[in-house]
């Protein structure tokens, strides 16, 4: 199979380009969008002390050089979160950014090392409030598009339509017949044992290695995603507790979080929270997600002890991450993520080609 021609080849330039002026178009709608709702738009670094805590999200590691010579471990981000938060614990109250992030082990027609996430919180607003702006957001990107559907690999969604709600618990239920809630006590604590057996009975595979984050995650990727976000927009809501660690817990169950993840066309486009502001409980969170990630890969990132002292007087907010080249995608009609890039990082695989 002969190489692709490089993505800065006339030709191939010529072929993306349509998508590239649709995303500086979105883009722009999108400031206007924002700015109209009194948001202020924020710049954070990107270099980190701490790239995030989440088990499954893996960062680009470097080094700071101080003048005698000694090193100290930096990160590029995985997500601006904990910078915004920061900028809520200082007295912001509705923030918006577009913020190149990275991502490693990651790249395919959905995902990029390196792409764009915007992210805005609502300072003093429930969650509620972030699922009308992602409807509102589908809508504005395909119009500035020009387009009546998103489309994505012959999936279609309404932009315009109200997006479809379901809980976790009864997309487990709907699309896998899975009891997902009777795996998990009333203080949210999870029962791997449980689970299995309601997997098992549904006629769904179970390795005895498989933990129940490995459970919950064959679920979701298998029977639910599939079926998300086709004729309209579906939100996902109130995520076990154990599977958000960011946000609050819903405050009519505990086994249940204020988090919900935006899908169309079967892609997944945002993902928010009810913030979690309780510093003890996220230092317990993260300990447990890094211990998950030593024994899945061997490995742990730190805390950022200035995120978790901001906690401590951070206002009550909701917030949420989009991301924003897959909306583009969806908009444009794109089919590769890398479409929608203006300049891809450089493969560094000689079989990716082969994958996509």
């Amino acid at each position: 199979m002969p190489a692709a021609s490089p993505w800065w080849t006339p030709d191939v330039h010529a072929d993306r380009r349509g998508f590239l002026i649709g995303r500086n178009r979105i883009q722009a709608a999108l400031r206007g969008f924002f700015a109209a709702r009194d948001f202020i738009e924020v710049d954070t670094a990107t270099l980190q002390v701490s790239p995030g805590n989440e088990a499954h999200l893996h960062a680009f590691a470097t080094q700071a050089i101080h003048h005698d010579g000694s090193a100290a471990p930096l990160y590029l981000h995985t997500s601006p979160e904990f910078a915004c938060k920061k900028l809520l614990a200082a007295g912001e109250q509705r923030i918006a950014c577009f913020a190149h992030v990275y991502r490693n082990r990651e790249r395919g027609p959905l995902h990029h090392p390196e792409f764009t996430m915007l992210e805005w919180y609502r300072a003093g607003e429930t969650y509620d409030a972030l699922m009308r702006d992602c409807a509102d957001i589908l809508g504005l990107a395909a119009e500035t598009a020009g387009a009546k559907q998103l489309t994505y690999r012959g999936g279609r969604a309404d932009p315009f339509a109200e997006p479809d709600r379901i809980t976790v618990a009864e997309a487990f239920e709907r699309f896998a017949d899975v009891d997902l809630l009777g795996s998990i006590d009333p203080g949210g604590e999870t029962d791997r044992d449980r689970l299995a057996g309601n997997l098992r009975a549904a006629g769904l595979r179970v390795a005895d290695d498989d933990t129940w984050p490995d459970l919950f995650s064959r679920v979701i990727v298998e029977k639910v995603e599939p079926n998300l976000g086709f004729g309209r927009a579906t939100i996902l809501y109130e995520y076990p507790v154990a599977e958000a660690a960011l946000a609050r817990p819903a405050p009519h169950d505990a086994r249940v979080a204020e988090r919900f993840e935006l899908y169309a066309c079967g892609v997944e486009l945002a993902n928010a929270f009810g913030e979690l502001t309780d510093a003890r409980e996220q230092r317990r969170r993260f300990g447990m997600e890094m211990a998950e990630k030593q024994r899945v890969y061997g490995e742990t990132y730190p805390l950022d002890e200035d995120f978790l002292r901001a906690l401590e007087i951070m206002p009550q907010a909701s917030g949420c991450a989009l991301g924003f080249d897959r909306l583009v995608m969806l908009a444009t009609g794109a089919s590769r993520i890398d479409q929608v890039i203006w300049a891809p990082v450089a493969e560094t695989d000689p079989l990716s080609e082969g994958r996509r």
